[in-house]
C-alpha cells in the first residue's frame, strides 16, 4: 500500500494510540501477553497428543530421523533418572498441565504466564534438526516448535540484555533424581542474546508430530542444535535476562545465575559448549559419534561436523573468539 492509499478511516487516534502502554499493562496484569487474545488457530498442546497441520520448515535436514525410541530412552533429564530408560519408568509422572513461565530481569514485560500464553500467537512447525550430546553420541530429530527469538520480542529486552537464562522445575515429588547431588539443583542454562535470537534456536513443545515426552522436557525446552545437547533446558519455569555472563557461584539479587554443568566441571563444561570436533573434552575425543539405533555390536561412527553441521549459519556469531579456550 502506497502512504497516500491510507484512509482518514484507517488513521489511529492520537490518543488511541498514545494510550497502548496502559492497554498492554492491563493485559500483563491478567497475565496475558501481546498477541494472547483467544484464537483457535493459535499454538497449543493437543489434548489427543498428536499434533496435526504442521507446517514443514523447508530448511530442515533431507535426512531420515532417529527412531523415535532409540531417541526418547536415550536422554540424560537427570532429575528424572540416571541411566538410560530410568526417565520413561519413573513414576510418579511428572504433571506438566497446569504449567506456567516466569519472565524476570531486564525486559520491559515481566512476569508469570501460562503456558497458553506463552504458545499464543505463535504457529508450530516440524524442524528436522542434528542433535549432539557432548558424550558422543548424535540422532537426527524431528522437533515441535517455533523460533525463540518470536518470543523473546514479546518480552522487549532492554539493551542491557545480553545473556538470556533458563531454569528447569524443581517437583521433589515428581523428580527422584533430586534427591541426589550430582548438579545443584534447580538446573539453569543461558545463552547469549544473539545466540538466542538465532533463527535456528527453537521453543519445542513436541517432537516426532507427538507431544513432548517427559522424559525429553516436557511440556516446553529449548533446542541449540549447533551446542551440545545440555545447553537446552528442559520443563521450563523461568526466563531471566541479564547483562553479565553467569559466572561459578555469582549471586545476583538474592539468586546465583549459573550454568548448570559449567558450575559443576567448568574444566570440562565451558559457557558457550559449541559443538567442535577439534576441542576434546577432557576425558574423550569429540573427533567423532556414535550414531543412536544401531546395536552394540553394529554401533555406526561419523566424524563430527564443526557446530554441529551449522558452521555457516553460524560461525558469525563467534567470529574472533578462540574456540579452544572458550569451550
Amino acid at each position: 500500500m502506497k502512504r497516500n492509499d491510507i484512509k482518514p478511516s484507517e488513521i489511529t487516534p492520537e490518543e488511541i494510540f498514545l494510550n497502548r502502554r496502559k492497554l498492554l499493562a492491563g493485559a500483563l496484569a491478567v497475565g496475558l501477553l501481546p498477541g494472547c487474545q483467544p484464537d483457535a488457530t493459535a499454538a497449543a498442546i493437543p489434548g489427543s497428543g498428536e499434533f496435526t497441520g504442521l507446517q514443514s520448515w523447508p530448511n530442515s535436514l533431507d535426512i531420515e530421523p532417529t527412531g523415535f525410541e532409540a531417541v526418547t530412552t536415550t536422554c540424560n533429564y537427570y532429575e528424572l533418572g540416571y541411566t538410560s530408560g530410568d526417565q520413561v519408568r519413573s513414576e510418579p509422572p511428572l504433571t506438566t498441565d497446569p504449567w506456567s513461565i516466569e519472565i524476570t530481569g531486564a525486559a520491559e514485560r515481566t512476569g508469570t504466564f501460562t503456558l497458553e500464553d506463552i504458545l499464543q500467537p505463535h504457529t508450530l512447525e516440524e524442524r528436522i534438526y542434528r542433535f549432539r550430546c557432548v558424550e558422543a553420541w548424535s540422532s537426527v530429530v524431528p522437533w515441535v516448535g517455533f523460533p525463540l527469538a518470536d518470543l523473546i520480542r514479546r518480552f522487549e529486552p532492554l539493551s542491557s540484555a545480553k545473556y538470556v537464562m533458563f531454569q528447569t522445575a524443581v517437583k521433589r515429588d515428581e523428580m527422584p533424581g533430586l534427591r541426589r547431588f550430582a548438579l545443584d539443583w534447580p538446573y539453569t542454562e543461558g545463552l547469549t542474546i544473539e545466540e538466542a535470537m538465532h533463527p535456528l534456536t527453537l521453543v519445542s513443545v513436541g517432537m516426532y508430530g507427538r507431544v513432548m515426552p517427559n522424559q525429553s522436557g516436557a511440556p516446553i525446552r529449548i533446542i541449540v542444535p549447533w551446542k551440545y545437547g545440555y545447553k537446552g533446558a528442559k520443563s521450563i519455569v523461568r526466563i531471566h535476562f541479564t547483562d553479565e555472563q553467569p559466572r561459578i557461584a555469582e549471586e545476583r539479587n538474592g539468586y546465583s545465575w549459573v550454568t548448570a554443568w559449567n558450575q559443576q566441571a567448568p574444566h570440562e563444561y565451558g559457557f558457550y559448549s559449541n559443538v567442535n570436533p577439534n576441542r576434546p573434552h577432557p576425558r574423550w575425543s569429540q573427533a567423532s559419534e556414535r550414531v543412536l539405533g544401531g546395536s552394540l555390536f553394529n554401533t555406526v561412527r561419523q566424524p563430527t561436523l564443526m557446530f554441529n553441521g551449522y558452521e555457516e549459519e553460524v560461525a558469525h556469531l563467534y567470529q574472533g573468539l578462540d574456540l579452544i579456550r572458550n569451550h
